[in-house]
């Protein structure tokens, strides 16, 4: 076997089978999600509240809170954004994709400092706040509230908190030992640049069709 299959498989030594495999389910689902919001496809909600459901049990049962709330947070904001993309501006356009206004950049502000203080605060309540990763973690979780409000909203600038959010999330992930999600974490970077380029084409234009 591969010395880098080996090193992968080790992560998962004493884990439950089930657990590993819901996460290969939940990561299959986070890319398609990710796929379909790229493309501007309110897909993009069904498959992403399947694989939150599946995180939101898996980090509840790693202790790893902050990742878990953001899950959680996902799953709502997901209801949200499925209402916010099938509004229609007339009697054939949906939503169509903006840059964020004053008002957006102020409340974007205020979510994430809410986010990391609400975070700080679920750690030492629960006296989680012994590793590193706890304070990279409270950072993440502030970086995708205000991407995943800004998604659900359909301004252009969410893909730049998924970018930074997901750079950040690959070794952390790895360090974790949730290695799939690690990679997954890495695929997302990519799309998400990607999907950046396909939105600011797209920029102020109303789709007639939500399945593209």
């Amino acid at each position: 076997m591969s010395p880098i299959f080996e090193w992968i498989f080790e992560q998962y030594i004493g884990v439950s089978q089930h657990l590993i495999i819901l996460e290969m389910v939940g990561v299959f689902f986070g890319f398609l999600s990710v796929w379909f919001s790229k493309q501007e496809n309110i897909l993009v909600y069904p498959t992403g509240i399947i694989s939150t459901s599946i995180f939101v049990y898996i980090l509840m049962i790693y202790g790893l809170l902050g990742d878990m709330l953001i899950n959680a947070y996902y799953f709502s904001m997901s209801i949200y954004g499925w209402y916010i993309w099938t509004r229609k501006i007339d009697a054939t356009h949906y939503t169509p994709i903006t840059k964020t206004n004053s008002v957006d950049k102020r409340k974007s502000v205020i979510i994430f400092i809410a986010t990391f203080i609400a975070i700080i605060i679920v750690y030492v309540v629960f006296d989680k706040w012994n590793n590193w990763t706890a304070y990279v973690d409270t950072l993440t979780t502030a970086i995708f509230f205000v991407g995943m409000w800004l998604m659900a909203k359909k301004k252009i600038e969410n893909w730049i908190y998924w970018i930074i959010g997901d750079i950040i999330s690959v070794p952390l992930y790895l360090y974790k030992g949730l290695v799939f999600s690690s990679l997954q974490y890495f695929v997302f970077t990519i799309i998400a640049i990607y999907g950046y380029r396909s939105w600011k084409k797209k920029l102020n234009k109303a789709p007639a069709s939500l399945i593209q």
